[in-house]
């Protein structure tokens, strides 16, 4: 498995992202009983103040990407850690339901210019189609937050409460993520465009979009990649309740839960090393097989087949991960990646606020049935991407499908 050439940008925007993620995605999940007690708010208060977050994470994604098209990713992502450092400090201070929801609003604003869609826009302004190598690998790094932040919000809030875990995540940022971001190459320090090296392209690709019938081609990724978001949020929050409904006993529902993480890990390195020889959207149409296959496997074998369907859709999802950063990529070129990945990643936003509160319904509603729908929605995403047209990485050329 051979490193990527630009291995150190990695390693710094990847360990970034560790960060971020760690400090805002999986932050409810350890602090919001102890916010909920403290506040006199019911834990659901916390989690709706999480979903604003998301909201308006979705609302910023194609301005924040925008600002990256034009002046790359170095500033945006400085600006960021700042960001999420005065929202933590605020969420830390919060008094009530207002403050809260402002404190996670403007955590949002951050999340919106500092997770995984500006760090791939950054990437792809800095490389341009050689991106892929580094979209995996900051996405294989920053794929281990939740091992770092669970334990890490744990500690911290038995040390401080769950205000010094905010103030000490906020630090965290100040100290390490802005440090870590403003180490990202300057624009004006790369080497000039050439045209025979695109891997290298800075500003200069002015070929056409290569997407036939391009509103089509958006929309179709658009779907996509908001029933993936939906089905993985949905499963990260209704995982054990889920494979209990399909008969598994509850220590079975929290030892297979546990083989998500690595196996979306053992995704990413299939794709960092074997299928990265292969076009992104064969990788991304074999990866949206996962879920509905483990389905299938769980609904007809029962319990037994858990741990396969854990494997299944963990790794499909690592895959699906990257593919939102690749499959941009190579369907529409480098020009104005970062407004438009903003844009087609708005849906999935959305789909992924909702996701909990709408999949909980269904698993209260049906049951294990909840199954059929999380199983439609990816058969669905699938059958979108075999819609998707084929298009040589880096050329413009468009072959036969």
């Amino acid at each position: 498995m051979a490193l990527p050439r630009n291995a150190g940008t990695v390693a710094v925007l990847g360990t970034a992202q560790t960060l971020a993620w760690a400090s805002t995605y999986y932050l409810p999940a350890m602090l919001a009983a102890p916010m909920a007690r403290e506040l006199g708010v019911g834990t659901p208060t916390v989690f709706a103040a999480f979903s604003v977050a998301l909201g308006v994470s979705a609302l910023v994604g194609p301005w924040a990407g925008r600002a990256i098209d034009r002046h790359g990713g170095r500033p945006v992502l400085m600006g960021t850690s700042l960001l999420f450092a005065l929202g933590l400090a605020a969420l830390g201070t919060s008094q009530g339901v207002w403050s809260l929801f402002a404190a996670w609003a403007l955590i949002g604003l951050a999340m919106g210019s500092g997770l995984y869609e500006a760090a791939f826009s950054a990437l792809v302004r800095l490389y341009g189609h050689g991106s892929r190598s580094a979209i995996t690998g900051i996405t294989l790094i920053a794929g281990f937050a939740s091992t770092v932040g669970w334990p890490l919000s744990t500690l911290l809030e038995a040390q401080g409460g769950w205000r010094g875990a905010c103030f000490a995540w906020a630090g965290l940022h100040l100290v390490l993520g802005l440090p870590l971001n403003a180490a990202l190459p300057r624009l004006a320090a790369l080497a000039p465009p050439d045209p025979a090296h695109p891997a290298h392209r800075v500003d200069a690709d002015r070929e056409p979009p290569p997407a036939v019938r391009p509103r089509l081609t958006a929309a179709l990724l658009a779907f996509v990649f908001a029933a993936t978001w939906f089905i993985s949020t949905a499963m990260a929050a209704h995982l054990p309740s889920l494979l209990q409904a399909s008969g598994a006993s509850l220590a079975v529902a929290v030892g297979v839960g546990a083989l998500i993480g690595p196996a979306q890990v053992v995704g990413r390195l299939l794709e960092f090393s074997f299928l990265r020889h292969v076009h992104p959207l064969l990788s991304a149409r074999l990866a949206a097989v996962g879920h509905p296959a483990g389905v299938a496997a769980l609904l007809i074998a029962g319990p037994v087949a858990a741990p396969l369907f854990a494997v299944l859709h963990g790794a499909g999802n690592g895959i699906l991960t990257i593919a939102k950063g690749t499959l941009p990529l190579v369907l529409f070129g480098p020009q104005g990646y970062g407004q438009r990945q903003g844009w087609l990643m708005l849906p999935a936003r959305l789909a992924q606020a909702m996701a909990p509160f709408l999949f909980g319904l269904a698993l209260v509603q049906w049951g294990s049935g909840a199954l059929w729908l999380s199983a439609g929605l990816g058969a669905s995403a699938l059958l979108a991407l075999m819609a998707l047209p084929r298009v040589r990485t880096g050329e413009g050329k468009q072959p036969p499908t």
